[in-house]
């Protein structure tokens, strides 16, 4: 059996907008192995954006495939597709997304909440905020919490359904130097540690050069892959 977690294969995107045809990925396939970190790259319009929509199970392609960990996803409808995503897909946003009157524990547990998971709900929450150093602050709202403490509990959010892949756009991106390379410490420590597979959507040549992999987007297709090895 392959080892990949991600197969996209000629993917296209067009958006109509009026009678304008923007064309926003041109046939672009990529794959990306199970365990393996990489960063997505590319400047504005490159079709960066629309690519991790289609890895995220947000958008569907115009036309070509995509395989998400085994499952031919290219051709789901939207109930079908929200389902996949919430089990293989575990996001991290640069503006971390969290409910604001909602506790830690309670904003980790709205994946399993979505998945109708009942039993040990809270137990795999607090699990999962243990894993990201916050045992002591599952009682917390986001207002009770730093930036990178907000981005821990989207972290645990992300992990606790165990899934396929780890999608984190921009993570760092509202955090102070410190606060992300925390952050990021606390991303690829996930990988080594547990083989979590871990796709970092961002512009920052910094953060991207933390991972082995980095992935250059342009003109929605893939115009650079360097997989040299850097310091983690």
């Amino acid at each position: 059996m392959d080892n990949w977690v991600i197969e996209a294969e000629n993917l296209t995107k067009v958006y109509k907008m009026g009678e304008v045809e923007v064309h926003a990925l041109r046939g672009l396939s990529l794959r990306i192995s199970r365990g393996e970190v990489a960063a997505i790259m590319g400047p504005s319009g490159s079709g960066k954006s629309t690519l991790m929509n289609m890895i995220g199970c947000l958008d569907q392609p115009t036309s070509g495939e995509y395989i998400l960990d085994g499952e031919r996803v290219s051709n789901l409808k939207d109930d079908q597709l929200a389902t996949i995503r919430n089990r293989k897909v575990g996001f991290v946003f640069q503006s971390f997304n969290l409910l604001p009157r909602a506790t830690a524990l309670a904003n980790v547990e709205l994946p399993l909440r979505y998945a109708g998971i009942q039993r040990g709900r809270k137990e795999r929450a607090r699990a999962a905020l243990e894993l990201v150093g916050l045992a002591d602050r599952i009682h917390h709202r986001p207002n009770e919490l730093s930036g990178g403490q907000q981005q821990r509990v989207a972290i645990a959010r992300a992990l606790v359904n165990n899934p396929a892949i780890i999608l984190a756009d921009e993570p760092t991106g509202n955090l102070d130097s410190k606060s992300g390379e925390e952050i990021m410490q606390l991303l690829l420590g996930l990988n080594q540690e547990h083989g979590t597979t871990l796709v970092i959507v961002t512009h920052d040549p910094v953060v991207a050069s933390r991972t082995p992999r980095i992935i250059q987007i342009m003109d929605g297709v893939v115009v650079e892959q360097d997989t040299g090895n850097r310091s983690q």
